[in-house]
């Protein structure tokens, strides 16, 4: 649900003394002695370089549409839409894997799915970010191919408690002045993880949960896709990674999905992003509502303000757990994200 991908300017695009290079965003977390160890191949960064939003410039987005992204899409292998008229977001469903966690099968709707958004910059360059699903036994491969074309890797852990088989979400960042180049990296590394073709679109179909009961507890009008419904907010601040502004609600969301188990019950499995000020009060809340906390942890290394994450877990009543959510929600500074254009 939530999101992060900082790519490089094409190495093939930047050379010195011969040597071609790659420019990270993120370079600034790695100490001196880290970055010099790295090769040809690895970050590297001017000089003297300050990242322009510490100068109180960063970069803004650029509105786009569909057909800004033709060509991306054709890269990738399948569509994606629009969110806000600023992002390009396509989503990669894993439904080969048949997961089981607490008892419960999940569906790819519920936890099962890697996603990538593409973002346009007035210096022509494109941010990628995203979060990448990766079984246990290819987890390592991943990282090679990941560092292979190019991508920072900002966070590796799981959104899941005891499930079966092992998996890992890895939360990736590039940025280029090539879309299209960046596009087919993508592909690289989604191919790499197993994942497989996308699948005809379903029609669309009532589940057996109270939509209406969850939406009016938690205070946002939810969607419902892929036999789950989700609920989403969006950070009030503007985040700024590295010397980009990043659109509203990209790598920055708390997201609920609720995946029917009959009777009313669900599967809750959620994303809460969080400044460190209200991390404590959320888990306390969580808890005091019977929800399993899964994996506390960063999805950003440069972001300002500072996100925490939280992975969630629950079974139980929709609404109930609804309610309990909004509780902790009303604890950070998020508001309904808008729709998508």
């Amino acid at each position: 649900m939530s999101a992060h991908l900082p790519r490089t300017e094409s190495a093939r695009g930047i050379r010195g003394g011969g040597v071609r290079r790659r420019e990270f965003l993120g370079v600034a977390a790695l100490t001196p002695a880290a970055a010099a160890g790295l090769g040809s191949g690895g970050l590297v960064t001017p000089a003297g370089a300050v990242p322009a939003h510490r100068a109180g410039h960063p970069l803004t987005p650029v509105p786009s549409d569909l057909a800004t992204w033709a060509e991306v899409a054709k890269a990738l292998g399948r569509g994606g839409n629009m969110v806000r008229g600023l992002y390009y977001h396509t989503p990669f469903l894993r439904w080969d894997l048949r997961v089981v966690s607490h008892g419960v099968t999940v569906t790819p709707g519920l936890a099962l799915g890697s996603h990538v958004s593409f973002v346009r910059y007035g210096d022509g360059s494109t941010l990628a970010m995203g979060d990448v699903i990766v079984p246990e036994d290819r987890s390592q491969r991943l990282t090679d191919v990941l560092q292979r074309h190019g991508f920072v890797q900002t966070a590796i852990h799981k959104h899941l408690l005891a499930h079966s088989p092992p998996l890992w979400w890895m939360h990736i960042h590039a940025h280029g002045h090539d879309p299209v180049r960046l596009a087919r990296d993508v592909r690289a590394v989604v191919e790499t993880t197993g994942a497989p073709p996308p699948r005809p679109p379903a029609p669309p179909r009532r589940i057996d949960l109270d939509t209406a009961g969850i939406d009016a507890a938690l205070g946002v009008p939810g969607t419902t896709a892929n036999g789950v419904h989700v609920c989403t907010f969006i950070r009030r601040e503007t985040i700024v990674d590295g010397d980009r502004a990043l659109p509203p609600g990209l790598g920055a969301t708390t997201a609920f999905t609720f995946q029917p188990l009959g009777g009313g019950r669900a599967a809750l499995n959620g994303d809460f992003s969080m400044t460190g000020q209200e991390v404590q009060g959320v888990l306390a809340t969580l808890r005091r509502g019977s929800i399993d906390l899964v994996e506390l942890h960063n999805h950003g290394l440069t972001d300002e303000p500072r996100l925490f994450f939280l992975h969630l877990w629950a079974v139980g009543d929709a609404v109930t757990l609804a309610r309990a959510l909004r509780r902790a929600v009303s604890l950070t500074n998020v508001k309904p994200a808008p729709g998508t254009a």
